[in-house]
Order: C-alpha cells, then structure tokens, then sequence
C-alpha cells in the first residue's frame, strides 16, 4: 500500500518567497486584516517575518509552521499565534486553504489587546482552539489586498466589528500544549527534523542516533540538555502533532494509532497521560 508522506517526500518541496504580506499590513484604521492563500501539499514558504501579530488558520488541509525553537502541525481544528518578529517558516502538509490574520497594536503590546499584566503569555507561538465563531468570523473578513479595491465606509465598519469580535475570541481561546521544541545543537536538530517528517521510521533512540553518528547517550544527554526532556516524551509530542493532522482527513482513531507505530489501548493511555484527555477529545473536528 502506497505511502503518501514517502511519495511527498520523494517530489520534494516546491519553495516560494511570503506571501505578499506587504499587501495586507495591518493599520489603526483597519487593525485586522485577513488574507487567504491556496496552497498545495508540499509548497515551503521560505522563512521570513512580520512586524505585526499573525494568526495562521487552515479552513482546510493541514500546515506546519516552523520556528527557530519550535514547529507546530495546524490543522482546521487549531489556529496558531505568531508574535511580531519572529522569524516562521510554512510547509504545507496537505493542500490547504490557509487563511492569515494580521493585528495592528500599539507599540508595546504584543497579544490581542489584552491588559499589561497577559502579555508576556502573548510574546510566544501557541496553538489555539478555533471556536465556531472565531472560523466564523475569519471567513467573513474581506480578504482582499491593498490596491485591488477600495472598501465604503460602510464596509469598513463592518470589518472593524467583526475585527473586535475575533480579538475577543483569541482572548477566550484556550492554548494546546501541541508544539514540538527544537534544539540549537545541529546534530540534535538533524534528529529532530527527520523524526518530524516521519516519527515512525525508527523504533528505538538507538536507531534514531545512528542516522546522525553519535551515540544513543549522547543524543539522550543533549535531549536532556537542549530540550530539558527525554527523547520519548518528545517524540510522543511529535506524534501527537500528526495524530491532529490525521484527524483532520477524517481517519477513525484506529487508523490513527496503528499508522503511528501504536495498538488503540496504547494510544489511548499515552493521549490520556500527556494530554489529560481522550483521543476523540483531542482529535475532534470543529463543528
């Protein structure tokens, strides 16, 4: 039986520059901007950044954001909050309507309006849960370029509201403990990107270790020392990251676990002991 994730790997990436970001910047007359991209499985937006907030939302298929210390599998389920500045790279893991928000905020500030006291919680990338209502509202926002058509004011106002009611959402969306830290270390880094693109190539550290020279205690040691985990717990947050893109294609649980290397009673308990909840609770597809 053919195996998608090695027949994209086989084509390779297809790498494009940002996606005309200067054409949406965000501004206090429009302080939310939203731009929609259709991009296929396998396209590498290079890396680049922004000198405003982003939250990046798949509607459909599934992407993976990669910055210097972490990368995050998003799919339609999950939104993910990128602050100002930081450098993020995307691959697209299955093609994708990726819908991007940009927020204006005063100088300063860094999460979606919120009281001095959250906004260190807002200077990191973090999953969110999309509600009904934020998808909602992402779907309404004109998502039009600066240049290609003027808005009427009452447009305008209409975009502003709809802006408030988004930022209230982010305020109330709860954070997902599913991104995955990356090391600085170059051999540990190697590692870690090969186990991201396909977590059940190897069983064992052991194996995993050979692919990069070193010894299993000393890819163990810098597990310990760069990342400040085990390499099994890590891993198992790789795969949960995938177990949610599965999810999004609509695989039962069962095909979920038994693809990622893990009997449905396995899977189950590893969910339970890392999340603190059921697969079909993490895995559930927003209504």
């Amino acid at each position: 039986m053919p195996n998608p994730a090695s027949e994209r790997r086989s084509r390779g990436l297809s790498y494009v520059g940002p996606l005309t970001p200067h054409l949406y910047g965000p501004c206090p007359q429009r302080p939310v901007r939203a731009k929609l991209h259709h991009l296929r499985a396998d396209t590498q937006v290079v890396p680049h950044r922004h000198p405003w907030a982003q939250l990046a939302i798949s509607t459909t298929g599934v992407t993976r954001l990669t910055v210097a210390r972490g990368s995050y599998i998003v799919p339609p389920s999950r939104a993910l909050w990128i602050p100002p500045g930081v450098e993020h790279a995307v691959t697209v893991v299955e093609d994708a309507d990726l819908r991007t928000l940009y927020l204006y905020q005063p100088e300063g500030h860094c999460g979606p309006d919120v009281p001095p006291p959250e906004q260190p919680r807002w200077r990191e990338c973090r999953v969110l849960e999309v509600s009904g209502l934020l998808r909602a509202l992402v779907l309404e926002m004109d998502t039009r370029p600066d240049g290609l058509a003027e808005l009427t004011p009452a447009q305008l106002t209409r975009e502003r509201l709809l802006g408030a009611l988004v930022l209230d959402e982010l305020r109330r969306a709860a954070v997902v403990p599913l991104g995955v830290d990356l090391p600085r270390d170059k051999r540990l880094r190697h590692l870690c990107e090969a186990v991201l693109a396909d977590p059940t190539r190897h069983a064992t550290l052991a194996a995993w270790a050979r692919d990069t020279g070193a010894s299993p205690r000393t890819v163990a040691r810098l597990f310990r020392d760069e990342l400040g985990t085990t390499f099994t717990r890590w891993r198992q947050q790789v795969v949960l990251a995938h177990a949610v893109a599965r999810a999004a294609s609509h695989q039962s649980v069962g095909q979920i676990a038994a693809e990622l290397g893990y009997s449905p009673s396995a899977f189950s308990a590893m969910v339970r002991r890392t999340m603190g909840c059921s697969p079909r609770e993490l895995l559930a597809s927003p209504r």
